[in-house]
């Protein structure tokens, strides 16, 4: 007998059962009687565990909704869509995952979704929530890869403050590695010349090109490929790789470097959902995200190189603005969020930037 029958035996109510919930072993099972209830007990057992076992099997598994920032068949849509298809393939019994993106979910609204619980993960970037955690963009801002700020305490720190003021877990991130550029179709040969420019901007590289006297135009990424047909922007910010997928390329003519600052994109979990999963739920979705980082290292790496010698083929011409460039890149952003949120960032900022 299995231990699920023999718990729904010493459930029943019967007469050779005691008053303690037990089969009474002095009471034996001899003559009619006793065969009669031998078999009315194991039918009632039997008929229990059969009942059950759908209902455990069920209670196992949980069905959780995803979002990503952009198209899950682009360069940073694919991390996110290896992480789903691991947990669905590897944890089946535990967790599955439906992934929808920017189509079902506009871009800028998955930060709120998230939040709200529309939603129970999302793949975006920090910046798509630093309307209420402004100090979550620090990460980008950081020198040290995400195994060294586990080590020094910076992970768990913004976790703490993505679980009080964005409401959400950091399960894992990826995209580590890849810096950010400008990429514009009017050439530049100074700092001063970035005056000229209408760029495309998140909150990210905004206060970067104010202080290069830029014009910064905010949009999603979906519609900046019609901005640049139709001259709303002369350019963007945006990572090292990735223009090619976006259509964005054909618009390009010139890349600025060097690249600043670290492409970030958290997959994050609805806190309250978080902790309405099971332990083993939880365990499955964090060994998840360890594989998704552990990948992103080589990724990271072919990603950058590959999308540099991809460029240079298509034509797209390199101007280098020198390391005054990038230190401004860095001083602009640090200065703005810590006028934002200067508490948080004072407690950040020796933990993430050794």
């Amino acid at each position: 007998m299995t231990h699920r029958s023999q718990g729904a035996l010493r459930a029943c109510e019967h007469p050779l059962v005691g008053k303690d919930r037990t089969l009474d072993a002095s009471a034996p099972l001899t003559g009619t009687l006793g065969q009669r209830a031998a078999l009315a007990i194991g039918g009632i057992a039997a008929a229990v565990a059969l009942v059950a076992a759908p209902f455990v099997t069920q209670a196992q598994e949980v069905s959780l909704r995803a979002s990503v920032f952009v198209p899950s068949n682009t360069v940073f849509g694919e991390p996110c869509a290896r992480f789903v298809d691991h947990v669905n393939q590897t944890y089946k019994g535990i967790v599955q995952i439906r992934l929808v993106g920017p189509d079902a979910v506009p871009s800028l609204e998955q930060g709120n979704a998230v939040r709200s619980g529309v939603v129970d993960l999302a793949c975006i970037p920090p910046a798509y929530y630093t309307n209420v955690m402004p100090e979550a963009d620090a990460a980008i801002l950081s020198t040290l890869n995400f195994t060294q700020q586990r080590a020094s305490g910076g992970w768990e720190a913004l976790n703490k403050l993505a679980h009080q003021k964005q409401n959400v877990q950091m399960v894992a991130g990826y995209g580590d590695g890849v810096q950010f550029h400008i990429f514009t179709n009017k050439p530049v040969t100074s700092i001063a010349d970035m005056k000229t420019l209408k760029l495309r901007t998140t909150p990210n590289y905004t206060s970067f090109f104010v202080s290069l006297g830029s014009s910064p135009v905010n949009m999603p990424p979906g519609e900046v490929q019609t901005a640049l047909e139709r001259g709303v922007v002369d350019g963007y910010g945006w990572p090292i790789a990735g223009i090619f997928d976006l259509g964005w390329a054909q618009h390009t003519k010139y890349r600025i470097d060097p690249g600043f600052y670290n492409v970030i994109v958290y997959v994050l979990a609805n806190y309250t959902k978080w902790n309405a999963l099971t332990a083993a739920q939880r365990d499955a979705l964090t060994k998840a995200g360890e594989w998704l980082e552990a990948e992103n290292t080589r990724w990271a790496t072919f990603k950058s190189a590959a999308e540099r010698k991809r460029q240079l083929d298509a034509g797209i011409k390199v101007i280098d603005l020198g390391d005054g460039y990038r230190k401004q890149a860095y001083d602009a952003y640090w200065t703005d969020i810590s006028k934002r949120a200067p508490d948080a960032i004072k407690m950040l900022r020796p933990l993430l930037d050794k």
